[in-house]
């Protein structure tokens, strides 16, 4: 056996108290059987279930009011009669019901057949529908509303168990509405997949029959127009034109005209209307009652065209002689093919006849203003004129008098031309929906955009459900239990749905989780019948009622991922949702599924991106004196970038500050910037100056370019970046940038400066120098540095956003925090189209009785006297502690100075966080630490220094070098 759903499922028959036998067994003592059975007949049992049903409950309900003569039956008998004959001999027992499920004709493949079956079988008038019969062929085809097969004991009535049956929905070609459904019933043993085709080619042929009885009704009205004279009483201008163009009508005006005609006949009432044509002419069309002898009321519409000879004729669809091309009909129902020859008197019927189901979606080609489907008769359409006989109280102008090319366009009834006007919204709310769904990349207001387009114009209300996984962007683990609102939209607010957030569940029978485990939509055009719905939460559901009568359910399904469900209610408008309604939603939901798992896609995708940012972004800020930092890192909204920004602690108190911005945007920006972030930050410890760090990262860039693979597009295409290094103890900033924007200076008096420093190249041109420029910052100054998407952007001016930038700067004495929120929400724009990554700085200065300073000659007899100092100075700052280390250290890095240096021989100590120990000289010999051999005599100085302090390096002055130690005491 197959499921629904298209996966097989190894039921096996119903024998020995196996497969479908041992699951109903399962499901009637109350367990879960889900995975046993098909999907459609597993709902079937919930709903049987909430129905509150017996397995072997006594009958039938039986009704003797039933329409004897009603369209599907006359429609059905010849078929019904060749399909006894073709089964004569066999137990086959062939049925038609209507769309209540009321049996309306029987017949049998033997006759002796009928006598050996129960009494509700055997006549007319027993009802099949499920809520009375439980699981069967009749009640799962209208619940299904498609072909069904019930076998053995996946019926739920015990009398039913030795049968199977196959049943499909009839439906009228014009309307697309069920009138009935065909149900071939036989014994478990006579099973054939041949059966499904037979069936198909029955219920088709019922079907073109309906069609014929439809043709008929219009043949007839034409003719009823015809006989009244309608020629002569016209006047001698009239003409009546057989499908040929009139003068100068060219085919996209006619295409106008059968849609304003269309419109005509759907309003029900005597009318005409102006339509102007692309040559500047106007043509009016009229609309007039006729009724034929049988009493089938109708319209017919007639076009009047002002100006042509009389001679030219106008236009009718086609000939009367040429008949349109029937549908091709199994070959045992061939001479049915009849009916569809006699359809010659309209457009919607002859679109029917060739095979389009919605037929008067053909007059479509332009959409011109109509009313509603469904408008009350006798109310006017606007645009239209009522004529005589029209709305009461009227007086209209005729149609002009002047000599005039007339004809016939149009003839039909109204409930044809509402259907076509239904059909044409249908069309165009799908052109709508193809623009409006799926206009970012956002997944919750995907969602939404669906909602909107469907209300007002198919539903009262929409709920949309997704998983909290694919609002992250992920996909679901179990998208049939972990559901959460994500969107509630309707006409208005007082419809009492689960509000927006609230986890939401389902139960078995509800058509939510049916059209889950489906996959197709479901159909509840009467929600007051619909059990499952009903019995899932009762207080709820009978409140809802009082606002909504009927819904659709379909599940959100793209490249075979369930993202969700939406429910469409309908509860203001009177019609209930039919199966065209029901086909539209599917189709607007594929599309929105599409949009949504592309947003779900990207979202995942930024994620993953965002993360490795974020990643690759300082985690947090070191401990230092300098300066007081906030920062902040803003992705774009449209990918993430690679903006980055760093603060490095450095050798006596300083601090160097990094901004950086990589070219493009994507995964392989943010590795970029991760290797890029990472080299500088390596290329500041080494205590190069500014310029040199930059020098080195353009090279990296460079070689990084030259190892990409030739042809791609994974190389470097270039970076910006920006480095400054403050120190305290001077109260001295060096910049230098490499194409990067200038930072943004606020003095303590407010005074706002943006530093002249050398632009220099963006990272990777190579060749090309880059120059540092010192500048004075008083304590309290704030050193503001960001990236371009902070002042960049289409259509914005960069001299007025430095500007309003400037402003948001000038008001003092705000912290960098404040800053930063300031900057992102004046400054910032709304939708950033770049990263932006934001750096305040707020200096402090080291103060002066925190530092000590011994100038030195070049003479090895003055270390002690320096060692003698540093120590009373370290008393003096309360680190006696410390003493022993620091005069072991500065007693070995000044001999080494006196040494193997230059003079001058500078000694600082500076008394922060730490103590840090520098010896300064004028040459530019950098020391080496190495291990000295046990034979060897010196060596070991910077040995002990390394094993005494708890880091030591040197960075280069513009005049020699300086070598540091940072102790590990604590200060007092």
């Amino acid at each position: 056996m197959v499921r629904g759903g298209g996966k097989a499922a190894a039921t096996g028959r119903a024998a020995n108290g196996r497969g479908p036998a041992r699951s109903r067994e399962r499901f009637l003592q109350g367990e879960a059987v889900e995975a046993g059975v098909r999907i459609p007949i597993s709902h079937s049992w919930q709903r049987c279930r909430a129905l509150g049903l017996s397995p072997d409950q006594p009958g039938l309900p039986f009704r003797d009011d039933f329409e004897r003569d009603a369209r599907v039956v006359r429609a059905a008998v010849p078929v019904l009669d060749r399909l006894e004959s073709w089964f004569a001999g066999t137990r086959m027992n062939i049925s038609v019901a209507d769309a209540n499920g009321t049996v309306l004709l029987r017949r049998f493949g033997d006759a002796s057949l009928a006598r050996s079956l129960p009494a509700f079988q055997r006549v007319p008038g027993f009802v099949f529908a499920e809520r009375y019969a439980g699981t069967n062929g009749i009640g799962l085809a209208l619940a299904e509303r498609q072909l069904v097969q019930v076998y053995g004991a996946e019926h739920f009535a015990e009398r039913a168990q030795g049968n199977a049956c196959r049943a499909l929905p009839v439906r009228d070609p014009v309307s697309g509405r069920i009138e009935g459904v065909l149900c071939l019933g036989y014994p478990r043993t006579f099973e054939d997949p041949a059966l499904a085709t037979v069936i198909r080619r029955a219920a088709h042929a019922i079907e073109r029959r309906l069609l014929g009885q439809s043709s008929e009704r219009e043949r007839a009205l034409l003719r009823a127009y015809l006989d009244t004279g309608a020629e002569t009483a016209a006047g001698p201008h009239h003409r009546l034109g057989l499908g040929e163009p009139a003068l100068g009508v060219r085919p996209c005006d006619r295409a106008v005209l059968m849609e304003k005609a269309v419109e005509l006949i759907s309003w029900a009432q005597r009318a005409a209307v102006h339509v102007a044509l692309s040559d500047g002419r106007r043509v009016t069309l009229v609309s007039r009652p006729t009724t034929t002898a049988t009493g089938v009321q109708g319209f017919v519409i007639e076009a009047v065209l002002p100006g042509p000879a009389p001679h030219e004729p106008f236009l009718v669809p086609w000939p009367a002689e040429e008949l349109p091309r029937p549908v091709l009909v199994p070959a045992d129902f061939a001479h049915d093919a009849h009916d569809a020859h006699d359809s010659a008197g309209s457009t919607v019927a002859a679109a029917a006849a060739a095979g389009v189901r919605a037929s008067p979606a053909v007059l479509t080609a332009t959409a011109v203003p109509a009313a509603a489907p469904g408008s009350v008769p006798g109310t006017t359409a606007p645009g239209l004129v009522p004529l005589r006989g029209g709305t009461p109280g009227t007086e209209p102008p005729l149609p002009p008098a002047e000599p005039s090319a007339r004809g016939l366009v149009l003839v039909g009834e109204p409930h044809v031309g509402r259907y076509a006007l239904a059909a044409r919204r249908r069309l165009e709310l799908l052109t709508d929906a193809s623009t409006r769904i799926g206009t970012t990349l956002d997944v919750r207001r995907t969602a939404e955009e669906l909602a909107e387009t469907a209300v007002p114009r198919l539903a009262d209300h929409v709920t949309i459900d997704l998983p909290a996984a694919v609002l992250r962007g992920e996909e679901a683990a179990d998208p049939f239990s972990d559901l959460y609102r994500t969107v509630v939209h309707g006409i208005t607010d007082d419809c009492p749905f689960h509000p927006v957030g609230k986890r939401v569940d389902y139960g078995p029978a509800t058509p939510h989780l049916r059209c889950l485990t489906g996959g197709q939509a479901v159909l509840e055009p009467d929600l007051r019948t619909a059990m499952g719905w009903l019995s899932h939460d009762p207080p709820r559901t009978e409140v809802m009622v009082a606002h909504v009568h009927s819904l659709i359910t379909v599940p959100l399904v793209a490249r075979g991922v369930v993202l969700g469900v939406a429910a469409f209610y309908r509860g203001r408008q009177p019609a209930p949702f039919d199966d065209d309604d029901r086909s539209l939603v599917q189709e607007l939901a594929g599309r929105a599924a599409l949009s949504i798992d592309n947003a779900r896609r990207y979202t995942r995708e930024r994620t993953m991106v965002l993360t490795l940012q974020r990643s690759l972004l300082p985690q947090g800020l070191p401990d230092q004196d300098a300066v007081d930092v906030a920062h902040r890192y803003l992705p774009a909204e449209s990918d993430v970038g690679g903006d980055w920004y760093d603060v490095i602690p450095l050798s006596g108190t300083r601090v160097g500050l990094l901004v950086g911005d990589v070219v493009g945007h994507g995964m392989l920006s943010a590795a970029t910037m991760g290797r890029l972030r990472t080299a500088a930050r390596s290329f500041a410890e080494l205590d190069f100056s500014p310029d040199e760090v930059l020098t080195h990262l353009d090279n990296l860039v460079g070689r990084l370019d030259r190892e990409a693979p030739a042809g791609g597009d994974t190389g470097v295409l270039g970076a910006t970046c920006l480095y400054a290094v403050y120190d305290p103890t001077t109260q001295q900033c060096t910049m230098a940038r490499a194409g990067h924007p200038p930072p943004a200076l606020v003095r303590p008096d407010g005074t706002v400066s943006f530093p002249d420093l050398p632009a220099g190249p963006p990272l990777g041109l190579g060749g090309l120098p880059f120059e540092a420029v010192d500048i004075d910052l008083p304590e309290n100054s704030r050193l503001v540095l960001y990236t371009d998407g902070l002042i960049g952007g289409r259509n914005r001016d960069v001299d007025l956003v430095l500007d309003r930038l400037r402003g948001a700067l000038a008001t003092p004495d705000r912290t960098p925090e404040e800053i930063c929120e300031t900057l992102l929400d004046t400054v910032a724009p709304v939708h950033p189209r770049d990263d932006i990554a934001l750096l305040v700085a707020r200096t402090h200065a080291l103060a002066p009785h925190r530092i000590a300073t011994w100038d030195l000659p070049a003479d090895p007899s003055l270390v002690s006297e320096v060692r003698s100092s540093a120590l009373s100075r370290l008393a003096d700052w309360g680190l006696e502690e410390a003493g022993f280390a620091a005069e072991l250290v500065l007693s070995e890095l000044v001999t080494n100075a006196i040494r193997h240096g230059s003079g001058p021989v500078r000694v600082r100590l500076l008394h922060g966080r730490t103590l840090i120990c520098e010896v300064s000289d004028g040459s530019n010999t950098a020391p080496h630490l190495r291990r000295a051999a046990t034979t060897d005599e010196g060596g070991r100085g910077l040995f002990l220094v390394a094993q005494l302090a708890r880091s030591w390096g040197t960075h280069y002055i513009r005049q020699g070098k300086v070598i540091w130690a940072e102790c590990g005491a604590e200060a007092a």
